[in-house]
Parts: C-alpha cells; structure tokens; sequence
C-alpha cells in the first residue's frame, strides 16, 4: 500500500447535490463503503480518489461527468476494474464505477446481446449459454467485458471469430459533454471505427451491442511439460501454430506449477468437430511427450475459469506486453531466460497469439493497431508483499530483451503505466485518424486514464 495522498474534501451540499440526481450512489471517503469501493483487482494499484460514484444508468454516468468538470476533478472509469496498470482508479479525481450496471439482454433470433459495461465474462458467458450462443471474449472469467472489448479484446475463439471489439454492433456512450450518443456502422462511423480498439478515449460506453455465434464443441485443455523442454516445446508450438486453421488458438505459458516446479504450459482450444480437432491436435498431444496431457471436449466458461484461482483479486500485478511479428529463436531465448530468472513464483509469461479472422480484417477497418498474425508475449510481475522493485525490474528487463525483436504497435490493454501518454507510438498508422475522432468527442482530453490519445 502507498502512503495514502492528500484528498481534496468536496463540499457537502454539492455531494448531496449530485446525490439528488442519481439512481446510484456517491462515495465520499467519509462513507463507511469508501474502503471497499476504492480498491480495485490490482493490489499494487492502490489508490485513494476524492470521490468514488457507483452509476445505474447512462443519466448517472453524464450528471457525474458534469459534476467531476464543475469541481475541476480527472475522471477514472470503472467497469470490471481489472485494469492492470490501475486505469480504473485515481488518486484525489472521481472514479465513475459502473460495476453494478449488469444488465443482458440477448435477442436469439436476431442472435445479438446488450451488455452493459459493469459485466465480467463469467456473467456474460453464464447468460448466453442457455441460447447456445457466445462472441468473441477474453480469458479469464474476472474481466469485465467493457475494458477487454475496447482495447480490442484477445481470447480463445480469436482466430475463428476475430477480436472481441470485431463483433461490436453498436455502443451508447456518454461523451465528456454529457451527452448520450450512438455509434454503429451507420450512425457516427468515425466514432464507432475508433471505439473498436481504441480505449476509453471518447467517452463512457454504457451499452455494448454484441454479434453472437452459434456455440460449436471446443476442445481444449492443456499440455504440461518440464521447463527444461522449454526451447523445444516453444519451437514446436511455433512451427505448428504456422499452419493452424481458423478454429484453432493456442496460448503458451512458462509458470511455477502447484508444487513450486516450473514448468511450460501449451493450451490449445480448437473449436468445431471433436474428431477433427483430435485428428488436428495429435501432433501437439504427442510431441515431447508431455509431462500431463489435460486436453479434452470442454466449454468457453470452463476454458475462461481455470486459472481464477491463480489470479485473485488483492494480489500485486505489473504487467507488460508486446508484439513479435514473428517467435524468432532468438525471442524464444528471450523468453526462457526470463522465465528462469523470475522474482516471485506468481511471476510468468504467457504468449498469446493472433490468427485467423483477426489477423485477416483490414488495418484501416478499426481502429486496432495489428491486423497480421503475430504473437504476444506478456510478462507478468505478480507478488504477494515485501518490496515491488525486484519484480519492477524484472518485468522492465524481460520487455526490454524483447524489444529489438517487436514492433512499436501493440495491444493497448497491455500496456504500464509509464506508456500511458505512448499513444502515437502504439496506435501507430492508425493514430492521425483516432486524433481526429478524439478532437471531435472529446477535446479536452476529459478521459486520459488509459492508453491515450492527445488531442
């Protein structure tokens, strides 16, 4: 925890004031709640803001907006508040929580979903399961959906269905000026276009309208190996990732397993035909062979809650990622070696991949930076207590051993802290025109809590 900072005390009438307007609820730190509705998943992410209001509907998120630029206060939004550079809170501004807008509304003829932004995956998938319906979402159950679909969104079903923010319809968001707006491939293009990958940079999205899918059998799992196979087994995962047809996705991870050995994770999830998912995977079943071999006919939900339980909210996380074109030998060697050299037995990297349908959309089609396959590996810095240097370090080091083999783009939900105001050089091609839709929605650069664009 950091020494709490000091807190601007608001003026009790203008709290009540604003209380007046809302269905939801301000929190002052005053209030007996404040403790709790400050924190966030990220321990490390410790922050103390002046004002804390959790919003019930999008006329809560623009009274609240107005109120933050009456009283001259940064905005921090919250949906899931899975953040991992802590983007969903502030020291002394006002964070609008949207964790309790939960609402699902799926239309099975029409085979959409609206999603408020307040829900994780876990909900989302529980309440379209019974439709024998999903989209394209994240991979761990804790997420809230909002976040993942607006820096873009990677999961399991990536390369059959493209990123989670490619299967938007529509959104209603709240822009700095407290006005509600649409944005569809029809109305507001410009801002539906950025909306898909570019952040909260435009304003506070309250509904999501999402394209659903027919849910098809998915076999998946995972294939444990010695971390002394590591060279090979990443070698082997990349040349047959190289040839993997749309339905197939496959994570890596170099992690510490339960009884403190490490070890290489490879988890594919093929979705389609059981048989021919078999037919397909038997190579990567057999080579090596595999220390455990958990692969088997599973679900998304069951795909997207295994490692809950190794990623708990209140722990201390520092996350990094970045975009290799390709999984050179020498970017694999990267990779071992920092895998060896971890702070904490929490630590690890993983390697997510994109393919298929993601990598095949056009790069000026939204406003997402990558548009060809490519692979990214994200080092992990997670620790219980004691000093956070080490595992800073760590993290900063692994990323730069990456670097001369990565490109400047890179997924924006994966950035730290200190890439914030990096928007140029992330969003790469793409950013001259988000500027433009940036200037339009938000001109005053009221939503700078993420991977940002300057207006």
């Amino acid at each position: 925890m950091h020494k709490r900072p000091p807190i601007r005390v608001l003026k009790r009438r203008a709290l009540d004031e604003l209380q007046g307007k809302l269905k939801g609820r301000v929190i002052a730190p005053d209030h007996p709640d404040y403790e709790a509705a400050r924190k966030i998943w990220n321990g490390f992410a410790d922050r103390y803001p002046a004002l804390v209001v959790r919003c019930l509907s999008a006329e809560d998120v623009a009274h609240t907006i107005r109120f933050a630029r009456d009283q001259e206060l940064q905005i921090a939004v919250r949906g899931g508040g899975h953040s991992s550079p802590g983007f969903s809170t502030i020291d002394d501004g006002l964070v609008i929580d949207l964790s309790l807008m939960k609402d699902i509304q799926v239309d099975a003829q029409r085979q959409t979903a609206r999603v408020s932004p307040g829900v994780k995956l876990g909900e989302f998938l529980r309440a379209v399961k019974p439709f024998g319906l999903t989209t394209s979402v994240g991979t761990a159950s804790d997420t809230g959906i909002a976040g993942l679909t607006l820096g873009g969104g990677f999961g399991y079903l990536t390369g059959k269905y493209g990123l989670a923010c490619d299967n938007v319809l529509s959104y209603s968001l709240v822009t700095a000026d407290g006005n509600v707006v649409h944005a569809s491939a029809e109305e507001n293009p410009d801002l539906y276009w950025g909306l898909r990958g570019g952040g909260g940079n435009f304003g506070v999205v309250t509904l999501f309208e999402f394209q659903l899918h027919p849910v098809q059998p998915l076999l998946g799992g995972v294939l444990i190996h010695s971390m002394t196979d590591a060279r090979e087994v990443l070698r082997f995962y990349r040349d047959f990732f190289e040839g993997a047809p749309d339905e197939l996705t496959i994570y890596a991870g170099l992690i510490t397993g339960p009884e403190g050995q490490p070890q290489i994770v490879v988890q594919p999830c093929y979705t389609g035909d059981l048989q021919q998912g078999e037919r397909i995977l038997e190579p990567l079943r057999k080579f090596g062979p595999p220390v455990a071999d958990l692969i088997q006919p599973t679900t998304l939900l069951e795909m997207v809650t295994q490692y809950d339980p190794g990623m708990p909210a209140g722990l201390n996380y520092f996350d990094k990622g970045c975009t290799l074109s390709q999984l050179s030998d020498a970017a694999i060697e990267v990779t071992i070696e920092a895998a060896w050299s971890k702070t904490s037995p929490l630590c690890a990297i993983t390697i997510q991949p994109m393919n298929g349908a993601a990598a095949r959309v056009p790069l000026e089609a939204t406003a997402y930076p990558v548009r060809s396959m490519h692979y990214m590996p994200v080092i992990l810095g997670v620790w219980k207590e004691g000093p956070a240097e080490p595992h800073l370090e760590w993290v900063q080091k692994t990323y730069r051993a990456y670097k001369p083999y990565a490109v400047n783009e890179t997924y924006a939900n994966l950035i730290s802290v200190e890439q914030q105001n990096s928007g140029e050089i992330l969003y790469g091609s793409n950013y001259a025109r988000l500027q433009a839709v940036k200037r339009r929605y938000d001109p005053d650069n009221v939503f700078r809590m993420n991977a940002n664009i300057q207006p």
